[in-house]
């Protein structure tokens, strides 16, 4: 599959993001030590888990003892995400046996998601999707876990003094903006942006909670009224029509 031209095209797209992508995984890895966790349990939850956001998400509350299922419910509630991501990647996936769609599932991420879009906007199936998504995949996948890795090992050894923190928050924010590529997806990133800040206050870092939860929120209902929207205006479009063939009928 390597071979693939679309394989090769989703390396390439994946390139773009890589360094992002790999100070986020630095900087994660180094914080989940950092945190208490030995080094390989460390390792298994980042090949395990593979969920970037949702590992840092969880962190602060694992320091603070927070109660599990808090704990539990932050991480679902930051991959809500990919319930959504899941829908669409019904359409061009539905073909393929169930557990090849599990493992497509796994190693999806934002990035990709978006990269795939780009390249394959219509909802269906089509040639090259498969190695297109496993060209992005297991780029951004080498890109998240060498650093990720890298960081567990060297976590004693990096002084928190070198800022890695604001380093991976500038990381994020370059592959969040990259990631904002219609008008659904800048509102529904301002009313996150806006809600962690208004419930900043709350314990626990529960205002990360809160602000995932008002974007999935807000991203799906600006969606379906767009898609009413929509159906509202196709109807109308064929009424015309019809009664425009009516005017024309001797």
């Amino acid at each position: 599959m390597s071979r693939e031209p679309y394989f090769k095209l989703g390396v390439t797209d994946m390139l773009g993001t890589g360094v992002g992508i790999a100070a986020w995984g630095l900087v994660t890895g180094v914080a989940m030590v950092k945190s208490g966790l030995p080094v390989p349990l460390a390792i298994f939850m980042s090949l395990m888990i593979y969920a970037g956001s949702a590992q840092l998400a969880v962190l602060p509350l694992l320091v603070a003892g927070a109660p599990l299922w808090v704990i539990w419910l932050t991480a679902a509630c930051v991959n809500l995400r990919f319930v959504i991501f899941s829908q669409m990647w019904r359409d061009y996936f539905h073909g393929l046996p169930r557990n090849k769609r599990l493992l497509l599932g796994f190693f999806s991420g934002d990035v990709i998601f978006v990269g795939f879009m780009k390249r394959f906007p219509e909802l269906k199936p089509a040639p090259g999707q498969i190695p297109y998504f496993w060209g992005a995949a297991s780029t951004n996948w080498l890109f998240w876990q060498i650093p990720s890795i890298a960081g567990m090992l060297l976590a004693n050894a990096i002084p928190l003094s070198w800022g890695l923190g604001f380093a991976g928050v500038l990381a994020l924010l370059g592959i969040l903006l990259s990631m904002i590529n219609d008008r659904f997806t800048l509102l529904a990133t301002v009313v996150a942006g806006t809600a962690a800040i208004a419930t900043f206050a709350l314990p626990l870092k529960m205002n990360i909670l809160v602000a995932v939860l008002a974007a999935v929120a807000a991203g799906l209902t600006f969606e379906t009224v767009d898609r009413n929207m929509k159906r509202l205006k196709a109807r109308s479009a064929q009424a015309q029509d019809g009664n425009a063939s009516e005017e024309h009928r001797p």
